[in-house]
């Protein structure tokens, strides 16, 4: 017999149990399929999490999303792969680490890199899991024999075969270029990890003195004190303002320095004065101006901004201090024309929040214009789809204008560059630390002091994490991805650097595995490929094109993000983060879970609100109660077991449901369409439709109709509440299969009690997903209980608009409007009357059974009889209500009837019901207004 489960549905009590069970047992290791194996396959790489961070409500929106996906795959039979891992987030750990040397009142530099690395591995060990424990406890299907960590050796030695490679195919070089620098981090950052901020701000004007005149030519800047690097004015050789003095020079104010006067499309007429001050050292476009006119390049700032030795009296000085004096400075030497303020765009460091500095700096880079045009053609052929479609714009138009990517950056903590340099100026580029200079034989090699950008080694992850550089199984079966589920903040950060990378790295991958196939070997190569997965476009993963074998995944679905209830964005300032721990422990994850996946529409940013997830703990509350229902009838009836298919997996449908009634009927046929409708929503990621769908069924249909249709049969005793007690089982043992990718916790607890822990499977995550079976869907039966649902809710509301006490009943008269409506509701009666509450159904006249109050549809007139006076005010409103919505209904409808390409295009039986109901709709106009006649409705 079943387990019985406690009176009160506490998640707190049972989610922490599951979670270690899952995790103890290991019930989602994937071990590598052997060849031979049929099974389609997929693969889902986790995006690594920092391994400084916790677990926040956009963290959870995406796992759950990303588990539902999985557990979905994995009950289809599908060799699932679910890659868990942590990025080791080079600045933001570093960052952790030197504020808690800080509480020390130590520095970094006080314990030297070697130290400083070996205490930023101690931090890792005893804080770098905590994300990872959470997605534990939140009981994420992940793999987690599988674990990685982007500075794990054998990731390291990938890492530094990319570097080497791209280097030896003149992919990256090494060059002095303008980046944007974090004063703060010391170090390089990329333009996407700068974040710009409308501030008030000021703008200057200064005269600069024409040598050899009396003229003054006057630039506009935001930034006064880079003005002491300026090598140049620039003017546009349009400006006829300045015709006459191309080819002069000017006094540099504060510095006495001559600079000339250039023509240069940097300055344009229209904009501020027509003239601009040229500082290569200091902004990147004066940087390209530079370039073009031969400037010398003067550096202003050390790497903490503050003014060196080329700054004059201003050295030793912060930017902004400088500034100030510079300001007074100049207008006590009346070169300062003016100032007015002006909203800049200030950069930031995403990680500090410093103002960025542009910087001139030796650095590593990658030439990444191939590498783009490559990993652009992916997209454009179709080999990768992106949901939804506007993304994929978006990316296309990001790689057409891409940058060589700044790769370097000046840290202790991360990939050290494999970049060794000699005394002789030469440097050497390997796998592993070189014995001697190439060049010149020396020995004192000094490894590059700098480290690679995290998004390098991250993107690498598709493919290093299987074993690359070495052609593993693990490739041939779980490369490429077959989702990739991820926000669009890190569009650009990661996931096209993945496509990059894997385009490039990853070439010829398929058709090693198709040359294996043609010479024989088959079946070493059958796993290589899913040969029926649900996801759209699986035509592409069959491509020949050398350009699209090697995509790292072939389907890509970008999330939005959560924001607060009133749409705001989460952030610490305003108050208002939504802690993901403390939701659980008040409501349980799957109302969480629940609550973040029927809010998860395509395109769209989730407002979470608490209540919503309330409503969805009283949902799991629901399915419990429904459970121990059916616990304590089968236990007195003596309904015991569970069918199961032959093979230890169980029926993919509903096994062993025997419909002899029309609620059986029915319910099977609710059931098959809700499968169905489940699997076309996660196959297209419409996960708040899935939820939507699992909720109207097991609400709606399954507890609210036929479990109280049921009763009086189960109640009765004997072989008929036998029948409905074994229907009653398999009909909640597939609803649970059904609802368990998104519920996980509360199903698998129900699952294991039904069976009193001698359950077929390890887990009712390892049982068979339901497929729908179109032979049982059954229309006539859905027609049928459509209109005794309609019959009896038209009841319950009108009872509710008289205010009848509910536990009084009350008579009730109805007129059919066919013989079969009439069967119906004779052969329904004391459903009828047991879920209206009435005490009995008489037949009668159209015109009785349509006096107020009453209700009347296409199949039936109903009215109940009651003595208290109709508030006729009240049922005219409603009728009138009523009204425009028929009036609606009918104008559409004439519309679509009226439209001879509709007509012409759409199928018959479409047709027909349109035409249909606008017939029934016709007769309810007609009785409406009858009906508002009779009252004296205005």
């Amino acid at each position: 017999m079943p387990q019985e489960l406690p009176k009160s549905y506490e998640p707190g009590a049972i989610e922490t149990r599951w979670a270690e069970y899952w995790v103890e047992h290991k019930l989602f290791s994937t071990p590598t399929p052997p060849p031979g194996d049929k099974r389609p396959v997929f693969t889902l790489l986790l995006p690594p999490p920092n391994v400084t961070g916790f677990l926040h409500m956009g963290h959870m929106f995406e796992q759950t999303q990303m588990d539902i996906i999985v557990r979905w795959h994995r009950m289809r039979g599908f060799t699932t792969l679910w890659l868990p891992g942590t990025d080791h987030a080079g600045i933001a750990t570093q960052l952790m680490v030197e504020r808690q040397l800080a509480t020390e009142g130590k520095k970094r530099v006080d314990l030297g890199r070697d130290k400083f690395i070996e205490r930023v591995w101690e931090w890792k060990r005893h804080y770098g899991g905590r994300i990872l424990d959470q997605m534990k406890r939140l009981g994420a299907s992940v793999d987690w024999e599988r674990e990685y960590f982007t500075m794990d050796e054998n990731l390291s030695r990938a890492v530094r075969e990319v570097f080497v490679r791209l280097y030896e195919e003149g992919l990256i070089y090494r060059a002095k270029y303008i980046v944007n620098w974090c004063p703060r981090c010391e170090t390089a950052i990329s333009d996407l990890e700068v974040k710009h901020e409308d501030v008030p701000g000021k703008l200057w004007e200064i005269r600069y003195p024409v040598i050899g005149s009396d003229e003054f030519i006057t630039v506009a800047t935001t930034r006064p004190e880079t003005m002491l690097g300026d090598t140049a004015v620039a003017v546009n050789a349009r400006d006829e303002r300045y015709q006459h003095l191309h080819g002069k020079k000017v006094l540099l104010p504060l510095m006495n320095r001559e600079i000339p006067i250039i023509t240069d499309e940097l300055a344009q007429p229209e904009f501020g004065t027509g003239a601009v001050k040229v500082t290569p050292a200091h902004d990147p476009n004066d940087f390209q101006a530079g370039l073009r006119h031969n400037l010398p390049q003067i550096e202003l700032m050390d790497e903490h901004a503050v003014m060196n030795a080329n700054a004059g009296t201003y050295a030793g000085l912060d930017r902004y201090v400088a500034r100030k004096r510079v300001l007074a400075d100049l207008a006590a030497g009346n070169f300062l024309v003016g100032e007015k303020d002006h909203t800049l765009p200030l950069g930031k460091c995403d990680r500090c929040g410093t103002a960025v500095e542009p910087r001139l700096s030796t650095q590593w880079f990658i030439k990444i214009k191939p590498m783009a045009d490559r990993a652009a053609e992916a997209v454009q052929s179709g080999a990768i789809t992106i949901v939804p479609e506007n993304y994929r714009t978006i990316y296309l138009n990001w790689m057409a204008n891409i940058h060589d990517w700044c790769i370097s950056r000046q840290l202790w903590w991360g990939h050290r560059i494999p970049a060794w340099h000699c005394a002789c100026g030469e440097i050497i580029v390997a796998r592993e630390a070189p014995a001697k200079c190439g060049k010149c034989s020396g020995s004192e090699l000094k490894q590059d002091t700098d480290v690679l950008d995290t998004w390098f080694s991250s993107g690498l992850l598709p493919f290093t994490t299987l074993g690359w550089p070495e052609k593993t199984r693990d490739l041939e079966v779980f490369y490429p991805n077959m989702l990739m589920i991820t926000g669009f903040d890190i569009l650009f950060f990661w996931l096209a650097r993945m496509i990059m990378f894997g385009c490039h790295f990853m070439q010829g991958h398929e058709q090693d595995a198709k040359i294996k196939a043609a010479s024989g070997a088959a079946d070493e190569v059958t796993s290589v490929s899913p040969v029926a997965s649900a996801l759209p476009g699986e035509d592409a993963r069959r491509s020949t094109s050398s350009s699209n074998d090697s995509v790292p995944f072939r389907h890509v679905y970008i999330h939005m993000l959560v924001r607060d209830a009133d749409r705001q964005k989460m952030s610490k300032t305003k108050g208002n983060v939504v802690d993901p721990i403390d939701v659980i422990q008040r409501f349980g994850t799957d109302a969480t879970r629940f609550t973040l996946a029927a809010m998860a529409a395509p395109g769209t940013d989730v407002a979470f609100n608490e209540s919503r997830t309330e409503g969805y703990r009283n949902f799991a509350n629901k399915i419990w109660n429904a459970a121990r229902f059916m616990f304590m009838n089968l236990e007195r009836v003596g309904v015991a077991s569970v069918p199961t298919a032959g093979d230890g997996r169980l029926s993919p449908g509903i096994a062993g449901f025997h419909a002899t009634t029309l609620e059986d009927k029915w319910i099977l046929s609710r059931f098959n369409r809700a499968a169905k409708d489940v699997s076309d929503a996660l196959e297209t990621f419409r996960f708040h439709e899935a939820a939507n769908r699992i909720y109207d069924f097991f609400w709606g249909d399954f507890c609210d109709w036929y479990l109280e249709l049921i009763k009086p049969r189960v109640d009765a005793g004997g072989e008929s509440a036998k029948v409905a007690c074994a229907n009653l089982v398999s009909l909640f043992e597939a609803a649970l299969r059904l609802l368990h990718p998104v519920m996980p916790f509360i199903t698998e607890e129900i699952w294991n009690a039904m069976y009193d822990g001698k359950a077929p499977l390890k887990s009712i995550a390892l049982a068979a997903f339901p497929q729908a079976d179109e032979k049982q869907i059954d229309l006539a039966a859905e027609t049928k209980m459509l209109i005794l649902q309609d019959l009896i809710v038209s009841v319950r509301n009108l009872r509710a608009e008289l205010k009848v006490e509910p536990k009084l009943k009350v008579p009730m008269q109805v007129f059919a409007h066919d013989a079969e409506t009439k069967e119906l509701i004779v052969q329904n009666h004391e459903a009828i009357k047991r879920l209206a509450s009435v005490e009995s159904i008489a037949e009668a006249a159209q015109a009785e059974a349509s006096q107020a109050p009453s209700r009347s549809t296409a199949r039936f007139d109903v009215r109940v009889i009651y003595e208290k006076k109709v508030d006729v005010a009240a049922e005219c409103e409603r009728l009138k209500k009523d009204l425009e919505r028929i009036e609606k209904g009918i104008s559409n409808g004439q519309r679509q009837l009226g439209n001879e390409g509709f007509l012409a295009k759409a199928p018959a039986n479409v047709v027909e019901g349109l035409r249909k109901q606008h017939q029934e709709l016709t007769l309810l106009l007609e009785k409406t207004k009858s009906k508002m006649n009779e009252l004296g409705c205005g």
